[in-house]
């Protein structure tokens, strides 16, 4: 062999090695990733081409599900009622990954790729039919969803839904809201633009403020210091706390005030149980100081502040499907600790982390993990896997919890007889967080449980950028969900 025939040759053989190395890093590394560009229509095509399973209600309707179409992808997702239900969905587009609601958390289910499929898909394999995802059942009341949505109307703002006892969000609307069916458009430059059209709009639409969104919780955070006076041992509910008509925070010369005469309470002092009822801010604001800010926060972090919490999905089956964590933060001056003390300051709220507070009230003192999904079903309708209620945390004593109760029920009794429902014992708190600067808008909060001797569910509901207080604006909302649960 002459030289150039060798040189040809020892070419060829380089040339092998780099086409094999190529190609191993193509299938094995790089697949995934190749799979997962939206640019590439083969991938796209074979995933639309199996029919994406349906998100349902507790009772069976339909919130998302793919339909037949004629095209190259086969199948259209649709959304019913799509701006009512997209906090809950989430969206599944040509152009974006599944990121949010459950159409990311059970991804791998809805499109029939779980590992818990895999007997489905070799059924297909051998029969020759088509592979289809699986079915989620959420635990949503779509009456309950609706009858909020309405409600909320053009306000900004959420309202949260739990079944005490186990945990099931029943509810959960964020406004303003937005279409999933915007996003399912079939032409990747429509979709993209119904998307930045989305995104840009400074409102945030696609913003889950129910789980995403911390709003300073006002009034409704006494709910958590009562909880932590109470449990010291030290309180109970005809406890006589200072009180006076204002109170100079301690360091400063500002002075806090109350919005009504009868929080000051009589000759300076007020029972536990009237400070919650008339939402007296001078004596939490002191009771906070007294109790001390690791106590306060220790309290909060049994209701699940400071930390993050999963609603649905694992890593296997999607993203999961998390809440920002609810902030009170330790080692405040007691100044601080006076203001968060009324749900000010520093301290911030989730509208789940303020229905789970009230959740585990209604619970005698356990809260319940939150959870979304009832049951997923495979296509044959067989049951694959089923939500069990597990315990987040002893929050507290049932004495307290029995003690608070009692307290919530005064709170509508002597302050908002407007709350009452005929043949329904309603639990209650308000608040009102001054926003803004200048504190020119509020941020209005309802919370409660109903019934309260047999409760059923637990209400929070925020309306943001408000200028009345929170009775007003968000306790109508929280009655009307309150009636809908007693039907």
């Amino acid at each position: 062999m002459n030289k150039a025939l060798r040189q040809l040759f020892n070419a060829v053989i380089v040339l092998f090695v780099i086409l094999g190395l190529s190609s191993s890093i193509i299938m094995v590394i790089r697949a995934e990733s190749l799979n997962s560009d939206p640019r590439n229509l083969r991938a796209l095509y074979h995933e639309y081409a199996a029919p994406r399973g349906a998100i349902l209600t507790s009772d069976g309707a339909v919130m998302a599900q793919s339909d037949p179409i004629n095209d190259s992808f086969q199948y259209q997702r649709h959304y019913h009622k799509g701006p009512v239900y997209s906090p809950i969905t989430g969206y599944y587009s040509i152009t974006s990954p599944a990121d949010r609601g459950i159409e990311a958390s059970r991804d791998r289910l809805l499109s029939g790729q779980s590992d818990s499929l895999w007997m489905d898909r070799v059924k297909s394999l051998f029969t020759g039919t088509q592979n289809k995802g699986a079915s989620i059942e959420t635990s949503i009341n779509p009456k309950m969803q609706e009858a909020a949505y309405a409600m909320l109307g053009n306000l900004s703002g959420s309202v949260v839904a739990i079944e005490p006892s186990t945990g099931r969000i029943l509810t959960m609307v964020s406004t303003p809201s937005y279409n999933p069916e915007d996003l399912t458009a079939h032409d990747s430059g429509d979709a993209s633009q119904a998307y930045q059209k989305l995104a840009s709009r400074s409102d945030n639409p696609m913003l889950n403020r129910a789980t995403s969104q911390l709003y300073p919780p006002g009034s409704t955070f006494k709910v958590v210091v009562a909880a932590a006076a109470l449990e010291s041992g030290q309180y109970h509910p005809d406890s006589q706390l200072p009180a006076g008509a204002s109170y100079t925070l301690p360091g400063t010369n500002y002075n806090l005030t109350n919005t009504t005469a009868a929080a000051g309470g009589v000759n300076g002092k007020i029972s536990l149980e009237n400070a919650l009822a008339y939402s007296s801010n001078t004596a939490f604001s002191q009771l906070g100081v007294a109790l001390g800010g690791k106590t306060l926060a220790a309290q909060a972090r049994k209701f699940g502040y400071g930390s993050t919490i999963t609603l649905d999905g694992t890593t296997s089956t999607g993203r999961p499907m998390k809440a920002v964590a609810s902030k009170f933060p330790e080692g405040q001056s007691q100044d601080r600790i006076a203001l968060a003390s009324i749900g000010q300051g520093d301290t911030l709220s989730t509208p789940l982390q303020a229905a789970m507070t009230v959740a585990a009230v209604a619970n005698g003192g356990k809260l319940m993990q939150p959870t979304l999904v009832d049951r997923v079903r495979s296509s044959d309708l067989s049951v694959i896997s089923e939500t069990t209620p597990s315990v987040y945390s002893q929050a507290f004593s049932s004495d307290t919890a029995k003690a608070l109760t009692t307290m919530m029920e005064a709170v509508t009794t002597k302050s908002y007889p407007e709350l009452e429902i005929p043949g329904v014992q309603v639990a209650s708190k308000s608040g009102t967080a001054q926003i803004g600067t200048g504190n020119t808008a509020n941020d209005g909060w309802m919370v409660g449980f109903a019934p309260a001797d047999k409760p059923k569910v637990a209400v929070a509901v925020v309306v943001h950028g408000i200028s009345s207080y929170g009775i007003d604006i968000a306790g109508p909302i929280m009655k009307r969900i309150m009636q809908e649960a007693a039907k």
